[in-house]
């Protein structure tokens, strides 16, 4: 009989009884502290988020529902809060090149006070500048201006009257000018009597007209630079009138504003900016809506000012109002900024167009910013898949962390296809700490793909998805779970349904003395188990509707599970539960749908024949066999030829295959399987059909640990109770594996019942005993193995049919032909 003795009750299931925690409900508990064995990650953070050095930026990897956000936000927000808050950040026109809108810095609060004192600069002007141009004082200087031009001119055109009178000629006004005739008497002498003068006469009229036009030519010609000098002099007038009205406003905002430099440069722009558009602030501004003529005031223009005057205004980009969006910190401290849907423009910022007078047109004023604007000086957290499948947004976060700037352009730009004149906002100095958040793969490739990525993201901050199980994690982990239970509003827990709770996570992860990290699946079943309380109108939730709540989403989940049951049972899959057979073995494989995983045993047969030594996977043959699963027959067929072949050479070929097998087979832990059926079609041997077998196997012939292994004995258990329990039926797991189990309580009351079976195995010795009930012999110091074991038997069917190869080979050589048509002797 073999020595390998059947796992005790005991070692199936890892109870928690939480004896040393006194409560009775989660009321009774305080509140967990701290995230449960993310040590590592939290030192990470903390690190990244305290070291003010250029490329500590913080990538936070590991899987989904571990609290990565949870913990990032928790930490960031609570060192944010003492951070001073960021300066705001402005665009205002730029006078000389407004395609090139002006960045203003200012310290937190100041910018929004800078908008409203432009705002209010704007209706002081137009009011105290439509009073100045309208008083007393300015249409008394304009008129004497005017008529010093006028009395100019007249002064002018008397003396050539004068001069014209004392030559019998007067100066006329007609439609076509200025023009001289000759008097008679006192009247202008008609055309048709000029014509009767005399010749001599008439020419003489002429030379006089000739000689006052040459004058008056002079006189004109003078006339547009008077002009010019009264525009000139006008200029000056209602400068001097600008100046008192623009001085005595803009004096007081220079005073505010006497410590911000830029603030102070963006002003003097605008005082010199006035006095040459006057004719903005003195039109009309109430403009009526569709009046002809009128242009449509763009989206955003405050009141019915005229949008001429938007130029003076300030875009106030980023303050404590707009960080607020987003951010938990409501504009106290530094900001914390999740970007949900992190897009190149999202996060760059973007310059908007608006349709007037059917044209799309932009300027400063619709300038948006991204979201590195809004965390500018504090922290930005993404999601790292998110930006890398964003056009450009990956692109565009390096360039702004490596060059320290946020640089506002269009993706027309940054690819240089448009040819349109756009705006080029001046870039803003940027100060910021990004966090990513993702898998681990995706870190890896980064590190691996992108030289980038190490440089710019320095600090990893590693999730655990699983921690040591002990008495002191258990009761941090009942905490934690009185932690949710109080903030999701939830029924409070019972200390066994808190217990069947941790009991639960320690299968999450199939290990017993491990507990899952991945927070977010324990809160699913805490919420669907409180629903079950309510429903049936309990107080408190239990153990049995926490274990309803598990049921219930397996349930869910496990369709393609009892279909697939069903056609074992109905012997469309063949699989054998009782008796026994050579060459043929029970295999256990996991197959996972979504995130649903299950067992499914596999029918695994082993052919032999004369040959060179071949072990044949026929799912390799076919491209169905996955590198791992190849590699593990490659392995058995290496053990096979160093404890049999040493003396003489291996004389078979065998072929493995799992049958009825459709979608391809990989993972190694069949091959210790595999190896048993080969060793029973070698030896003749049966192997008992009432087993299950998994495990991988080294060269050495020692059974290794598989991963999935309480999914793989359900599932076979679940076929053998369907089929019906007789004693004798089981399951052959790697003793590196017991510390794994967890198994459903069904399993385990069944094995105390002495109704199914579990097998720890060391090696394949110990696995051969069991499934054939024969000793598998251990060599003596010749090599020679007793008798009647399976060793020695497997070594004289290899030695058979080495003698009868040999012996054909020779055959063959005596009669081969000779050369030259000859026989061999």
């Amino acid at each position: 009989m073999s020595p390998v003795t059947p796992l005790a009750p005991e070692a199936l299931y890892r109870a928690c009884t939480l004896d040393h925690l006194a409560f009775a409900t989660t009321d009774d508990l305080e509140d967990a502290v701290e995230f449960i064995g993310q040590d590592r990650a939290i030192q990470a953070l903390k690190l990244g988020v305290s070291i003010e050095r250029q490329g500590y930026n913080i990538y936070a990897l590991g899987l989904s529902g571990t609290g990565k956000h949870a913990l990032v936000r928790q930490l960031v927000e609570s060192r944010a809060a003492d951070e001073a808050a960021p300066s705001d950040w402005c665009y205002v026109n730029n006078f000389d090149q407004p395609y090139i809108p002006r960045a203003l810095r200012l310290p937190a609060g100041m910018g929004k006070e800078l908008q409203r004192d432009m705002d209010r600069l704007i209706d002081d002007l137009r009011t105290g500048l439509s009073s100045a141009f309208e008083s007393e004082e300015y249409q008394t200087r304009s008129r004497m201006l005017e008529e010093e031009f006028q009395e100019r001119q007249q002064v002018s055109l008397r003396d050539i009257q004068e001069q014209a009178h004392a030559r019998n000629l007067t100066l006329l006004r007609t439609p076509s000018g200025l023009a001289f005739a000759p008097l008679r008497n006192g009247e202008v002498l008609p055309p048709e009597e000029f014509q009767k003068l005399p010749e001599v006469e008439q020419k003489q009229i002429e030379q006089e007209v000739e000689a006052l036009q040459v004058q008056l030519q002079r006189v004109l010609l003078q006339v547009p630079r008077w002009e010019r000098e009264l525009r000139g002099r006008m200029r000056e007038l209602n400068h001097e009138v600008t100046a008192v009205v623009v001085n005595d406003v803009i004096d007081d905002l220079q005073a505010k504003y006497k410590e911000q430099p830029a603030a102070l440069a963006f002003l003097a722009d605008v005082q010199a900016d006035i006095s040459n558009h006057l004719e903005d602030f003195l039109q009309d501004g109430e403009q009526k809506p569709g009046e002809e003529g009128q242009q449509e005031l763009p989206i955003g223009s405050r009141g019915r000012r005229a949008p001429a005057l938007r130029r003076y205004q300030v875009n106030v980009l980023v303050e404590a109002d707009v960080r607020a969006q987003g951010t938990s910190a409501a504009g106290r401290g530094a900001p914390v900024i999740y970007e949900t849907n992190p897009s190149y423009l999202n996060l760059v910022g973007r310059v908007e167009q608006m349709a007037m007078m059917g044209a799309l047109i932009t300027d400063f004023m619709l300038i948006k910013p991204g979201a590195l604007h809004r965390a500018n000086g504090g922290y930005l957290i993404l999601d790292a898949a998110k930006v890398l499948t964003s056009p450009y947004a990956w692109e565009g976060l390096k360039r702004a962390l490596q060059y320290r700037e946020v640089r506002i352009e269009s993706t027309t730009q940054l690819m240089s296809l448009s040819s349109t004149v756009s705006l080029e906002p001046e870039p803003i100095a940027l100060d910021v700490k990004v966090i990513l958040v993702g898998d681990r793969q995706l870190y890896y490739l980064l590190a691996q793909l992108d030289p980038d990525f190490p440089e710019l993201f320095k600090i990893a901050a590693d999730f655990d998805d699983e921690f040591v199980r002990d008495e002191a994690t258990t009761a941090l982990y009942a905490r934690m779970i009185a932690t949710i239970v109080r903030r999701e509003k939830l029924l409070p827990f019972e200390r066994g349904a808190v217990c069947r709770i941790i009991e639960h996570a320690a299968r999450l992860v199939d290990d017993s003395e491990r507990l899952t990290a991945r927070m977010q699946t324990v809160v699913d079943i805490l919420e669907e188990a409180d629903h079950a309380a309510r429903g049936a109108g309990s107080a408190t939730v239990s153990a049995a509707q926490v274990q309803q709540a598990i049921d219930a989403q397996i349930y869910r989940s496990d369709r393609i599970r009892r279909r697939m049951q069903e056609e074992i049972l109905r012997a469309t899959i063949l699989i054998d539960s009782d008796g026994a057979k050579v060459g043929q073995i029970n295999g256990l494989s996991v197959l996972s749908l979504g995130t649903f995983a299950f067992g499914q045993p596999s029918r695994i047969t082993a052919a032999i024949h004369m040959g060179k030594g071949d072990v044949i996977n026929i799912e390799r043959e076919v491209e169905m066999s996955g590198p791992s699963h190849s590699k593990g027959v490659l392995i058995l067929a290496g053990f096979l030829r160093s404890r049999y072949a040493q003396e003489q050479p291996l004389s078979l070929n065998a072929t493995l295959v799992f049958e009825q097998s459709y979608g391809g087979v990989d993972g190694d832990s069949a091959s210790s399987t595999e190896l048993y059926a080969l060793l029973s079609a070698i030896s003749r041997v049966p192997i008992r059909q009432g087993l299950a077998v998994t495990g991988s196997v080294n060269q050495l012939g020692e059974v290794q640990a598989i991963g999935g292994v309480n999914e793989k004995i359900e599932g076979f258990f679940d076929l053998c109770v369907a089929r019906g329990l007789n004693g004798e039926q089981g399951v052959l797991i790697p003793v590196a594996n017991v510390k794994h189990l967890m198994l459903r309580h069904d399993v385990v009351d069944a094995v105390a019942a002495g109704r199914f079976h579990i097998y720890p195995i060391r090696t394949i010795d110990e696995g051969i005993e069991v499934l054939t009930g024969l000793p598998a012999g251990e060599a003596d110091a010749t090599g020679v193995y007793p008798p009647d074991t399976v060793n020695r038997l497997v070594a004289d069917r290899l030695a058979d049919l080495a003698a009868k190869r040999r012996a054909l080979e020779k055959s063959a050589d005596n009669h081969a032909p000779t050369a030259q048509g000859g026989t061999s002797a």
